[in-house]
């Protein structure tokens, strides 16, 4: 469930997102959106010690852990959200994420290949185990 807060400090009527909210709704620390925020990757507006973001700093979250869920560098993912343009038709963002995410999956399909082939080999050693285990105590 979303809690969102409206500010009334705030000039606009905008949704904002408290820093628990936010923690809560992704199941991530403080500790790590304070991160994100010391990246340059969320920029929340301050009210004293409140940290107050907005409806975008929630969708980069999302697209953060999503890049990091699929093994994205912090880097990578900046450069993508970076090229954001709210008036824009985003082309070059889109043509960016695409890249990345081809050379991410090329990476993953690789990694699958060996873990699969590891998997086998020792599927293989521990049935040789077991039959010498097997053999030894005849």
């Amino acid at each position: 469930m979303n809690t969102a807060t409206d500010t009334d400090s705030l000039t606009s009527h905008e949704i904002t997102y408290r820093i628990g909210e936010l923690s809560s709704e992704f199941d991530v620390t403080l500790r790590t959106l304070r991160f994100y925020e010391d990246k340059g990757l969320l920029s929340p507006r301050r009210i004293g010690n409140t940290r107050l973001y907005s409806r975008a700093d929630r969708a980069r979250l999302k697209l953060i852990l999503l890049g990091k869920r699929v093994g994205l560098s912090l880097l990578d993912v900046k450069e993508i959200l970076d090229l954001y343009n709210a008036s824009g038709d985003n082309l070059r963002q889109l043509t960016v994420a695409l890249e990345k995410g081809e050379e991410q999956m090329q990476i993953l399909q690789q990694q699958r290949k060996d873990i699969e082939e590891a998997i086998g080999e020792l599927d293989q050693t521990i049935l040789s185990l077991r039959d010498q285990i097997a053999k030894t105590g005849e």
